[in-house]
């Protein structure tokens, strides 16, 4: 497995639409677009079947008894951020010590604008080693648990006083990943599937914002085989197309991954990708778009204001590198990501 090549299309699924253009709270659209979230089953159940909590991955190995899967989920856990104003500043303070403060939507600190807002976190968890022999006959299932927690920084000005806090407050999630597999004529059909079962108390059943900080965000799953090969459901070999058509995918889809032509290693994706995709070349770095459209993103990023740039620079450490290496291109780097063309295909008309 190539696994920087896999990674990095991993993290654009895992950050699509995170900070685009960047997001800030003066603007339209200022919420996150997320794809493929999970949310806790009582709320789920208030929606009408709008919103889901769990997803599902179908898909082919060649393999035999030697044969082996490990998996990894990824997703966003939220978490809400409220700066504080202090109502006079201090010069001293203890470490985790949260200090008396008012609410307030944004607090300018020296050049530097910071906003109440959400951030994220990165979450993983790792199945290693599971048997294609041994999930035939019982299903392996994984539960997970990340425990809430709320935890204070201060802002200080220039001189060193303390004028204001940041206060974090994450909630806890609970989930299960269950694996199974089948026999599928020449090789076994794999059924992964992952759940959010965080209890939700009835007052917040009906709370998008706050059910969002109890789910699992842009999840996603990166599949590898040893000792066998996964089939593309996208353009399956003939001895294996009837069953690759009985594959059921859930919220997420299965795609093969890394080096072109590589069978070991699959991305189950909640945004609709081909076979082997890959990160523009001349890409400079993250844009939080899984499109890539780099040209249009970096040229509207750089029509910011200096306002609207540490604006958006006080929503997200994310914001702030991305609007730094904008500023920093090279002529020659914008120049770079205008104009590429990957391939040609042959005309299948005759010129008349």
């Amino acid at each position: 497995m190539n696994r920087t090549l896999v990674n990095r299309v991993a993290n654009a699924v895992l950050y699509e639409g995170y900070i685009l253009y960047p997001y800030r709270p003066s603007v339209k659209n200022r919420h996150r677009w997320t794809f493929g979230g999970l949310y806790p089953q009582a709320y789920c159940r208030h929606q009408n079947g709008s919103d889901a909590s769990r997803n599902q991955t179908e898909c082919l190995v060649q393999g035999n008894a030697e044969t082996t899967l490990n998996i990894t989920i990824r997703y966003l856990h939220l978490l809400e951020r409220t700066v504080g104003k202090l109502d006079q500043p201090l010069t001293d303070w203890q470490d985790g010590r949260e200090l008396p403060f008012q609410p307030v939507e944004s607090l300018r600190i020296g050049d530097e604008i910071f906003h109440t807002w959400q951030e994220a976190e990165e979450r993983q968890i790792e199945l290693a080693s599971v048997a294609l022999k041994d999930i035939e006959s019982r299903p392996a299932l994984k539960k997970f648990a990340f425990p809430g927690r709320r935890w204070v920084e201060p802002l200080c000005e220039p001189g060193g006083q303390i004028a204001g806090m940041l206060v974090r407050r994450q909630q806890a999630i609970e989930g299960a990943i269950e694996i199974k597999g089948a026999k599928a004529g020449d090789g076994w059909k794999i059924t992964l599937g992952v759940m959010n079962q965080t209890s939700l108390d009835e007052s917040l059943r009906t709370n998008r914002d706050e059910a969002l900080l109890h789910s699992l965000v842009s999840p996603h799953a990166i599949l590898g085989v040893s000792h066998g090969d996964f089939v593309s459901l996208l353009d399956p070999p003939e001895p294996f197309s009837a069953a690759a058509a009985d594959c059921r995918n859930i919220g997420t889809w299965p795609v093969l991954v890394g080096e072109a032509g590589a069978s070991d290693t699959m991305l189950s994706s909640p945004i609709i990708l081909y076979d082997y995709p890959q990160i523009a070349p001349e890409s400079p770095g993250d844009l939080f778009d899984g499109t890539e459209i780099d040209e249009i993103l970096t040229l509207r990023i750089l029509t910011l204001t200096e306002e609207e740039k540490r604006a958006a620079a006080g929503v997200d450490i994310r914001a702030r590198d991305l609007l730094a290496r904008t500023n920093a291109l090279a002529q020659e780097q914008l120049l770079s990501l205008h104009g590429t063309l990957r391939s040609v295909q042959p005309s299948s008309v005759e010129d008349a």
